[in-house]
């Protein structure tokens, strides 16, 4: 009877997982779906969580600026209804997921996330506010071009000043321009100042390293890497 017992609860436990599973199925949407979920939500409350410096830069249209990393951001979201449709996001999705389970936590019943934040907007030729600042600002192509032209190996390391991986890998990045001064040129790139860039280069997504030879590129890393496996890639 005990086994028959402990046999039930398995599966009574297994069946609820898989339904808080299905639950929380379909709450993270690609560009394209997000999008379209958007537009077919009534009601629907769009928030960007990066900072305000990040999003007069460019930003989804109708969407209001409420900083994830800011002391004020549980008071601002207060103020909405919880039984309502909240769509959010950030630049690559970090900041966006970490809002959204605190939101649920909160007692939101509905919260969407842009996987990949707007980066993978941008990637997917989305439309965006830009209120007059073009997203083509920064390093043009031709000056990302000059910077490869080197005799010397080129590690270019694009990232943002928010990125969490990026402030890790950020140290040995320097030690490895030191030290390795001879025969490497490292090249860091904010992504959010030279959106345009990262756009023709299909960079959606950050920290990414890339190490190129003779203006051609030899390996790409995307995600946070130890300093170990990047100096393999230079020697």
């Amino acid at each position: 009877m005990k086994q028959l017992f402990i046999v039930v609860l398995f599966f009574g436990s297994l069946i609820s997982s898989c339904s808080n599973g299905q639950q929380n199925a379909g709450f993270q949407l690609d560009p394209v779906a997000f999008d379209k979920k958007l537009k077919d939500t009534p009601n629907a409350i769009l928030l960007d969580v990066r900072t305000p410096g990040e999003y007069t830069k460019g930003h989804l249209s109708d969407a209001l600026n409420t900083d994830w990393n800011d002391a004020a951001f549980s008071n601002q979201i207060k103020a909405l209804n919880k039984t309502e449709p909240v769509f959010v996001y950030c630049m690559s999705g970090n900041r966006s997921g970490s809002a959204a389970t605190s939101m649920r936590a909160d007692g939101f019943t509905q919260v969407y996330e842009l996987a990949g934040g707007i980066m993978k907007w941008r990637g997917a030729n989305m439309p965006e506010v830009t209120k007059n600042v073009s997203t083509n600002s920064g390093m043009s192509m031709a000056d990302f071009n000059n910077l490869l032209n080197n005799e010397k190996l080129v590690l270019v390391d694009f990232y943002a000043d928010w990125c969490a991986p990026c402030k890790k890998m950020k140290p040995y990045l320097d030690e490895i321009s030191r030290d390795m001064a001879a025969t490497v040129t490292v090249v860091r790139i904010n992504a959010d100042e030279h959106p345009g860039l990262c756009k023709s280069l299909n960079i959606d997504a950050i920290p990414v390293l890339q190490v190129y030879k003779n203006r051609g590129m030899t390996w790409m890393n995307e995600g946070f890497i130890d300093k170990e496996e990047v100096v393999k890639q230079l020697k």
